[in-house]
């Protein structure tokens, strides 16, 4: 989920960079300047962008994958510790763990 969330914001961050990079290119001609100036302030910027959009794609990604699992998680450790279960070998199992 991690991993998913972090891909997805740095793709959108790339090209939310290429965006800006197209409409500013009447500020080519000054590149030089701009980026001996204000490249740390830039870069603070994307990763910020980077950042929040990872944050807000991982409560998403939570929010939809996750929905339920404790009573799905309930209702198979019920299944797992009655007597008369369909996977017999996994209940067994965990009666030797216990």
């Amino acid at each position: 989920m991690i991993a998913n969330s972090a891909f997805l914001s740095a793709m959108v961050t790339i090209l939310l960079v290429f965006g800006v990079m197209s409409d500013l290119s009447y500020l080519a001609p000054y590149r030089r300047i701009i980026f001996d100036n204000y490249l740390p302030l830039i870069i603070a910027a994307v990763l910020l962008v980077f950042f929040n959009l990872f944050a807000c794609f991982y409560a998403i990604s939570r929010w939809l994958f996750l929905k339920d699992t404790g009573r799905k998680l309930a209702h198979i450790e019920k299944q797992l510790l009655t007597p008369d279960t369909i996977v017999r070998d996994l209940s067994e199992r965990l009666a030797h763990e216990d």
